[in-house]
């Protein structure tokens, strides 16, 4: 019975299409944040002078914000993942459930 609704689940056109819309989503976010984490860690590794500039004549130097902006743009791609999952995915799911149950 298991094996019968796993095959028309994954027959079914809009379960093929959440599948590669979900894949394609997940990489792309998951490219950016790479570019973001490893761009930072590569500053740190070859352009060390940048980040221990001091930002006018305070203590604050260009390092600090930079890392700060990787900790937030991890937040806010988890956040827009999540709400994308929770919202179209989501619906995908559902629909597709509702066509496969009896």
């Amino acid at each position: 019975m298991q094996d019968d609704m796993v095959q028309k689940i994954k027959a079914d056109p809009s379960y093929q299409k959440l599948v590669s819309a979900r894949s394609r989503y997940g990489w792309t976010l998951t490219w950016l944040m790479m570019a973001v984490y490893y761009g930072f860690i590569l500053l740190i590794a070859f352009d060390k002078e940048l980040l221990a500039t001091r930002i006018g004549n305070g203590v604050m130097t260009w390092g600090m914000p930079m890392g700060l902006f990787v900790i937030v743009f991890t937040v806010v791609i988890t956040g827009i993942y999540v709400r994308r999952a929770n919202g179209e995915f989501d619906e995908y799911t559902a629909a597709i459930r509702a066509r496969v149950q009896p």
